[in-house]
């Protein structure tokens, strides 16, 4: 760990936060986040081994806890970055948090959060089967929610309840809070195809990035 060589809290703090993949591995943390392999699954160029040496970092500063189960989750000491981590969220969202970079649209990192904050009681049962098309990449994702959502990147040859349509751009901005849902339905931006339960429902089961609420606060209009 390199350290400023400064007797001053804020130092203290940059020398644990400041490393490369430190402060997305709290924010996961903070979000739900528990396992090794969704560490990994949710932050595309984090690599195992880097991923190791940073929670151990973090467990040897008392911030995490490495469960007997495999699970990791956050000490006391992890929860109180929690205003910290949102005030970052903030911050960004007023001041740096503009249209997305060709380079940050990344689709298997926006169907993976997407899939994990669907909320699965508000999906009839037995099986819901979602299609994701986006209209400027080739790839197709489907989720399918049976208890819990899991997403697919090959046809699980399910019917299909709900097909989804739209542009890499309008799906990250609508679930970081630009723009809500229902509203992108209507304009046309977000196109729901199936019936209007299934819409209705996909609608309700829809659930925003954790940061959702402060980039719909500082969004201008």
């Amino acid at each position: 760990m390199t350290t400023y060589g400064q007797y001053c809290p804020i130092s203290r703090s940059a020398e644990l936060l400041g490393d490369r993949w430190t402060i997305h591995i709290v924010r996961d943390l903070l979000t739900g986040t528990s396992r090794f392999n969704e560490f990994i699954s949710g932050n595309p160029g984090l690599s195992r081994a880097l991923l190791s040496r940073r929670l151990q970092q973090l467990i040897r500063a008392g911030v995490v806890d490495h469960d007997d189960d495999g699970s990791y989750r956050l000490t006391p000491s992890g929860r109180d970055l929690e205003p910290v981590v949102f005030g970052l969220a903030t911050w960004g969202a007023r001041w740096t948090f503009g249209e997305p970079e060709p380079d940050e649209l990344d689709p298997d990192l926006l169907m993976w959060w997407l899939h994990r904050r669907l909320d699965p009681t508000r999906l009839p049962p037995p099986r819901f089967t979602i299609a994701v098309n986006f209209s400027d990449h080739p790839k197709r994702y489907w989720i399918v929610v049976d208890h819990e959502a899991s997403l697919c990147l090959a046809d699980p040859r399910f019917d299909v309840d709900l097909a989804v349509r739209t542009d890499r751009s309008t799906l990250y901005r609508t679930y970081l809070g630009h723009v809500p849902l229902a509203e992108a339905h209507r304009s046309g931006r977000v196109e729901l195809h199936g019936s209007k339960a299934s819409i209705r429902s996909f609608i309700d089961a829809f659930q925003p990035s954790p940061v959702a609420s402060i980039v719909a606060a500082e969004t201008p209009g």
